[in-house]
């Protein structure tokens, strides 16, 4: 190997004192020159114009990562046709192709892992991985050795049956499933980003939208990689007979689980943003996952409800049909006050909160006379469950407090009157 990188090397040395040396020279620098000015100029427009949003906006991107090395590509293939039909050798050109090809690889890797996944440290280092990878298949491939190595890699393999599994096999299936999955996710979450920007559609529908088309999409690529690599799809039928008694029992809670995900979106009851009491869990849906529910309470909370439990049990959703709910906010007066004035003055304290609706108007009313005072309530109609009730009732109990307090009215706290009919008889004993 190493005489032979010599010999590539000295007929290098010996083209390049020649003239088509210099013309293959010259047909990278106009290559180079062309992509750069196509490129500045694409780069003009999309800050000029709006490249849309959505999928639109990720195939213009996309197309932008490659025009560089589309166009350089171009412009090689272009002048290596027109030098070969002058009878003029084109080493060089057939050195730079794979190395441009390379790049645009590179660039459009690293473009889909960023659009895929979540910007970590492991993200970062997939992406030196991938370039590592294809700059090293470039370079073998520039030395003559790649072939040679995909034979040896081709030659270690075993007999499973009437199917040959080869080290090399094994690492194109890796590959390919690589591949695969990383385009269904960022196809997925392609999806998902032009669903939450349209408007029309509903949160429940995007939601379910967005997690059918990522199992689709997964469930293709999985299909396509063993296809890919010789595997026969129709032996899979075992192995969905062995996941069905898997789902009838140490799987079938997750099951259930998955299953119940799509009928709370598909029946919307459950949405993102919805105030639900679940049991003696109250909050809000912050998120629909695959398998639970991320409802986050007051305190920022968030507690994660199986789905299987908001369709078999009992679930308060204050915002499902009507987003209007009523907020009672019971207050005692003495009973030495005037229940009348009390009803007036509540009822024009419920509008110390802003998020008080008009229609309906606040109600007050008496509920009963207790033990340390009248039991009065004045009643409120809100618009924005989401936002909580905690505010509305401190804005209101506030402003009773102060007007109360200007109007004379007393608050009464728990109090025992004991009335003694008579004295026992004094002990004389208790004189010594």
């Amino acid at each position: 190997m190493i005489e032979q990188l010599n010999l590539q090397f000295q007929e290098f040395l010996t083209q390049a004192t020649t003239a088509e040396f210099w013309w293959q020279a010259l047909v990278i620098l106009l290559a180079v020159g062309v992509a750069t000015f196509i490129n500045r100029r694409v780069q003009v427009v999309l800050e000029q114009r709006s490249a849309g949003t959505g999928l639109r906006h990720i195939a213009v991107r996309s197309a932008q990562r490659l025009l560089f090395p589309v166009s350089m590509l171009a412009v090689l293939v272009s002048g290596s046709a027109i030098l070969e039909r002058e009878a003029m050798p084109v080493l060089l050109l057939d050195l730079a192709v794979p190395i441009i090809v390379a790049l645009g690889i590179v660039r459009l890797s690293a473009y889909v892992l960023r659009k895929a996944f979540t910007v970590n440290p492991l993200l970062k280092s997939s992406e030196h991985a991938i370039a590592l990878t294809v700059w090293g298949l470039v370079m073998l491939h520039l030395l003559g050795w790649l072939a040679q190595i995909l034979a040896v890699l081709d030659s270690i393999a075993m007999q499973l049956g009437e199917t040959r599994i080869s080290v090399l096999s094994v690492v194109q299936l890796l590959l390919i499933v690589g591949v695969a999955f990383t385009l269904a996710i960022w196809l997925s979450e392609a999806i998902n980003r032009y669903l939450r920007r349209s408007a029309h559609i509903s949160p429940s529908m995007q939601v379910g939208i967005s997690k059918f088309s990522r199992f689709l999409l997964i469930t293709i690529a999985f299909l396509m990689a063993l296809n890919s690599v010789g595997i026969d799809l129709s032996s899979l039928a075992i192995f969905g007979g062995a996941l069905g008694v898997g789902l009838g029992f140490g799987l079938q809670r997750i099951a259930s689980n998955f299953i119940s995900g799509f009928i709370l979106v598909l029946d919307r009851s459950i949405k993102p943003g919805d105030v639900i009491t679940v049991g003696d869990k109250f909050g809000w849906v912050h998120e629909l996952k695959a398998r639970y529910v991320v409802v986050r309470n007051r305190e920022g909370v968030d507690t994660l409800i199986p789905n299987e439990n908001l369709i078999t049990s009992e679930v308060i959703n204050w915002s499902y049909m009507d987003r209007n709910v009523r907020v009672s906010i019971p207050v005692q007066i003495s009973y030495d006050d005037d229940p009348e004035q009390a009803l007036e003055i509540v009822r024009n304290c419920a509008y110390a909160s802003p998020r008080v609706l008009k229609d309906p108007e606040p109600l007050s009313r008496l509920m009963g006379f207790g033990d340390s005072g009248i039991d009065i309530e004045v009643r409120v109609w809100i618009g924005d469950p989401e936002n909580g009730f905690a505010n509305v009732k401190s804005d209101i109990n506030l402003a009773i407090w102060r007007a109360f307090k200007e109007a004379g009215i007393t608050i009464p706290y728990p109090q025992r009157d004991l009335h003694i009919k008579h004295m026992p008889a004094k002990d004389s004993r208790l004189d010594q």
